[in-house]
């Protein structure tokens, strides 16, 4: 089984509410990288574990060209839905099903870190870049800067199965993506940090949105779905503000790189 199998399954448990609620509330970072990438009329757009299509929507509107792919069936059946004249496919990220130079840009919004094998994910993304295009990776910051992540990781940590210890060093630190991207062939050229707030309406579609994503399935899976209801409520409680909405400050790393001459 592959990795796209694995956390296809995961991500895709619920599909429908990562559409209807997680998606949306990521609009101010999507936004971001639009502008940080130039996406605009004409340019051709992959994104790479493009869930339900919310980034491609965006960049739609403003004139790209877009396809996308994820790991979950149905994830891309809802993105198929939302852009009907767009290439959504179903795949790992190390074997990307598009012809060489196929895009001006190729975007990973917390998606690269997620392949078996990144460097093989990133040489793919370059290999379907063209030669002055740009590959594009975003990834969590600093937990203590992340609120969402903060959130998340306080509640569901003790209720995730065992996991093996990783030799590689957090890639919200300097330098490690990039070290990434060099053994992949791509050329780094500029990288950054992207604050954005992520609000819900409201309590419970915060854990509508919190739930939709995959280590909280594998949380639920192992633990219970109660016992992850319970520690989510506790941990979503410092950032109910006056008027309902849950709000959550959040840091984010990016690097932009070039496929190397």
């Amino acid at each position: 089984m592959g990795t796209a199998a694995i956390q296809g399954e995961l991500w895709g448990a619920k599909a429908r509410d990562w559409a209807e609620v997680q998606e949306p509330a990521w609009r101010p970072v999507f936004e971001n990288v639009m502008t940080l990438v130039g996406v605009g009329r004409g340019k051709r757009l992959l994104d790479v574990g493009c869930g339900a299509g919310g980034l491609l929507s965006l960049a739609r509107e403003r004139g790209a060209a877009v396809a996308g792919l994820d790991a979950s069936g149905a994830l891309a059946a809802i993105a198929r839905q939302r852009l009907p004249d767009a290439s959504i496919e179903v795949g790992e990220m190390e074997e990307l099903p598009f012809v060489d130079g196929a895009f001006d840009i190729v975007t990973g919004i917390n998606a690269f870190q997620f392949a078996g094998d990144m460097v093989r994910a990133l040489s793919e993304a370059a290999r379907v870049c063209d030669g002055r295009g740009i590959v594009f990776m975003l990834v969590w910051g600093q937990r203590d800067k992340s609120q969402l992540q903060l959130a998340a990781m306080s509640a569901l940590g003790p209720l995730l199965p065992p996991s093996p210890a990783s030799a590689v060093p957090p890639l919200s630190n300097p330098g490690v993506i990039e070290a990434f991207m060099s053994k992949a062939g791509l050329e780094p050229i500029d990288d950054g940090q992207l604050d954005a707030t992520i609000v819900f309406p409201g309590k419970d579609i915060a854990l509508r949105a919190f739930a939709s994503a995959g280590i909280v399935t594998r949380a639920e899976r192992h633990s219970g779905a109660d016992r992850v209801r319970d520690a989510l409520v506790d941990a979503i409680a410092p950032y109910v503000r006056a008027d309902g909405q849950v709000a959550l400050a959040n840091q984010f790393r990016w690097v932009k790189a070039r496929p190397a001459p």
